[in-house]
């Protein structure tokens, strides 16, 4: 059944994508700036599922070790993770990744850092005026109409673009999001053999068994295998990734044109076909809930690595949160969608937890120091 299920991939991706996708390729452009040299490589071909492992962490801990400081790394050789961000060229994502970049630049070189390079790959096929600022990759879009106005739809696509063309020193890649803020210098949370990633509440594919078994029959094991994750944060060896990549496409591809998997998952659709992909070949992640702080519902940044600030944080002038009402203060990045925010964003009332705080204390602190703030977000 493995080799059915091999089979029945590689036809989805000649049937749906292929056609398309390698006249596509054909156009890629690589765009680079002075701070990050990529040049061209061989995307592995290497067919062999690796397998399956528990995400046990008893390597984890004799890679870490916690003290009253924190998590530290013992002695051992660093292990340098580039970081990649997908991203469109609107407005909205480019200020979030100039703040995140930022972020990035202040904490790369930390104390217990393991962060390496840093590569924006933009999915517009097409450059923008951020092409100096932050080290940049240009994919090209899917083919009009292929994301059916699920832009998310390109990300998998872009992967694939990017690990058959860039090359780079690190084994492992983190893949993040525009965003995200780093707080704190990030260490390689992976282990020699299993990715990190954070766990989503809501993946949750023993829900929707029925779905998730047309792409992980139930010859491949059970759901349990599958990891309730998306593809970001997580940081990753780049061998892993190129397996994982063109399959989390293609399953991606096959889910939106499933209504029923396209009903029921909606926007984390291309979550759920990064996790199914996954598992497919074997990889199991290390769920680390330390990798990010999500407020308003995560009220303390605490040990945590990232701020994610994905959601609307709304609050009454007494600090009382009033989530899906806008409230009398408010910060939520879909405010901006068609030009930056101001720098000196006001600051929450008091009572309104510190995650929030901190958050907006982050934003204003980036776009005071960043050139051109009004003219380039």
């Amino acid at each position: 059944m493995r080799m059915g299920l091999s089979v029945a991939l590689r036809a989805m991706g000649l049937i749906m994508v292929s056609a398309v996708l390698f006249t596509t390729y054909n156009t890629v452009t690589l765009i680079v700036s002075p701070l990050d040299e990529s040049r061209g490589t061989k995307f592995s071909d290497n067919e062999d599922l690796p397998n399956v492992v528990s995400p046990i962490l008893g390597e984890q801990k004799k890679l870490l070790q916690q003290n009253n400081d924190g998590l530290h790394l013992q002695t051992r050789k660093r292990r340098l993770f580039h970081v990649a961000v997908t991203a469109s060229d609107t407005p909205y994502n480019r200020w979030q990744c100039r703040i995140m970049y930022y972020w990035y630049r202040q904490y790369r070189d930390g104390p217990h850092s393991e962060m390496g390079g840093f590569t924006r790959i933009l999915h517009s096929g097409r450059p923008d005026h951020l092409m100096k600022e932050i080290p940049t990759f240009i994919a090209e879009e899917l083919p009009q109409g292929m994301d059916q106005g699920y832009v998310v739809l390109n990300r998998p696509w872009a992967f694939v673009q990017w690990l058959q063309i860039a090359t780079f020193e690190e084994e492992y890649i983190m893949m993040a999001e525009p965003d995200h803020i780093f707080v704190k210098p990030l260490p390689n949370l992976a282990t020699d053999e299993l990715p990190a990633a954070f766990q989503f509440s809501y993946i949750q594919p023993l829900k929707h068994e029925k779905i998730v078994r047309k792409y992980f029959p139930e010859e491949m094991g059970p759901i349990s295998r599958i990891d309730s994750i998306g593809n970001s944060p997580a940081i990753i060896k780049k061998s892993q990734l190129e397996l994982i990549a063109p399959t989390w496409m293609n399953i991606s591809l096959y889910m939106k044109n499933d209504i029923e998997a396209d009903e029921a998952f909606g926007w984390v659709l291309e979550m759920y076909a990064y996790a199914i992909a996954s598992s497919i070949h074997g990889v199991k992640h290390v769920l680390r809930k330390d990798f990010m702080v999500q407020p308003p519902w995560d009220l303390e940044v605490a040990e945590k690595y990232i701020i994610h600030y994905t959601y609307g944080c709304d609050y009454t002038m007494q600090g009382v949160l009033t989530y899906g009402k806008i409230g009398e203060w408010r910060f939520d990045k879909r405010s901006y969608l068609l030009s930056a925010p101001p720098r000196n964003l006001s600051l929450p009332p008091p009572g309104v937890p510190e995650s929030v705080v901190t958050l907006v204390r982050m934003v204003n602190e980036a776009t005071a120091n960043i050139p051109n703030w009004t003219e380039g977000g």
